[in-house]
């Protein structure tokens, strides 16, 4: 018989901290909100490509995008509301732009400061817990190659390296070690489990890394720290990249042993959909066991992918569900209600 794991009231549930961006992030966030009301997003501000980089340019603001991706997933509101945070232009100098993001540049510009904008937003749409932007500087993101070449521009990285047909070997934020938001530090250092991912490697979750005071932080958390790795591997970012890749380039990011835990996935995905992937030069993850375990993280695998219109994603509730069971087997409650690792100080 399948485990479920112990529903508590959404009000008691674990303070989870959620690090990333892009549509991974948001779809996790969708199935976490189920078991937590005690959750904090803290999301990447390097996106400068599609509408949010209109905006970025136009407004001098940071990138809505994957910020409003996020709250639309933990919104509390009617079906209509969240239709209409959803809705893209089709016509004139606003085609493919989001109204969401329209909105929460609209609050931008009455506000103080971009993350009471998104405070504001937040609560208009009553959502679950809290999305935090994980600095308000005005970043960009450069990356270099294995040949020495090099990029600054999160949109052109994808380019760039079909261009250069290497691989990645470092990115950064312009300007360097931005400071975090307080409210991101302190989420992290408060959290009964840390989440990584998941989402593009480069782009979404390594970015947030390089922000002053989130690798320390993460670091001096007692929680139960775990990395969720992608299902697959991601054209002009990550071909041929194994489990053990992704993991060594968070690592040299940040710190080793920044997480001892990597959740993997075990659902077969169907040979079509593989096939229309290795088209384009990406394949399911290799989960390469020991090299992960040389690196000191143990991989834990679980069926928790989906093929949705014909691309494999995270299934939300499985994701969220193996999350929560996970730390509910992983940490153990102290005084004071709060959790740490089981086996470790």
């Amino acid at each position: 018989m399948e485990q479920q794991p112990y529903r508590a009231p959404r009000k008691s549930g674990p303070r989870i901290a959620v690090i990333g961006g892009g549509h991974g992030l948001s779809n996790m966030l969708r199935g976490l909100k189920e078991y937590t009301e005690n959750l904090s997003a803290i999301v990447t501000v390097a996106d400068d490509g599609g509408g949010s980089g209109m905006l970025r340019q136009d407004l001098g603001m940071p990138p809505p995008g994957d910020i409003r991706n996020c709250l639309a997933a933990l919104a509390n509101t009617e079906p209509l509301m969240n239709q209409l945070m959803d809705y893209r232009f089709q016509e004139g100098s606003l085609a493919g732009q989001s109204f969401g993001n329209l909105f929460l540049a609209a609050l931008n510009g009455i506000s103080p400061s971009f993350d009471s904008a998104v405070r504001r937003m937040s609560e208009v749409l009553a959502i679950t817990g809290r999305v935090l932007p994980v600095t308000t500087a005005d970043v960009q993101l450069e990356a270099e190659f294995e040949n020495g070449a090099s990029v600054v521009g999160e949109s052109k990285i994808f380019y760039c390296k079909k261009k250069e047909d290497c691989r990645i070997t470092k990115v950064r934020l312009l300007p360097e070690r931005p400071k975090a938001l307080p409210e991101a530090l302190a989420a992290l250092e408060e959290a009964d489990m840390i989440v990584l991912g998941p989402g593009s490697l480069y782009t979404s979750i390594i970015p947030n890394l390089l922000v002053e005071g989130i690798v320390e932080a993460i670091q001096r958390s007692p929680a139960l720290k775990i990395y969720v790795c992608n299902v697959m591997t991601q054209e002009g970012e990550t071909e041929g990249y194994t489990a053990s890749d992704h993991i060594s380039a968070i690592f040299q990011h940040s710190a080793g042993h920044l997480f001892r835990l990597c959740l993997v996935n075990s659902s077969p995905i169907p040979k079509s959909v593989a096939a229309r992937y290795a088209q384009e030069g990406a394949e399911m993850l290799k989960y390469d066991t020991d090299r992960c375990a040389a690196l000191g993280v143990e991989l834990v695998s679980r069926p928790i992918a989906m093929v949705q219109e014909g691309f494999v994603r995270h299934q939300p509730d499985h994701l969220a569900q193996e999350l929560i069971l996970l730390h509910a087997e992983r940490s153990v409650r102290i005084a004071g209600g709060r959790y740490r690792m089981e086996g470790r100080s």
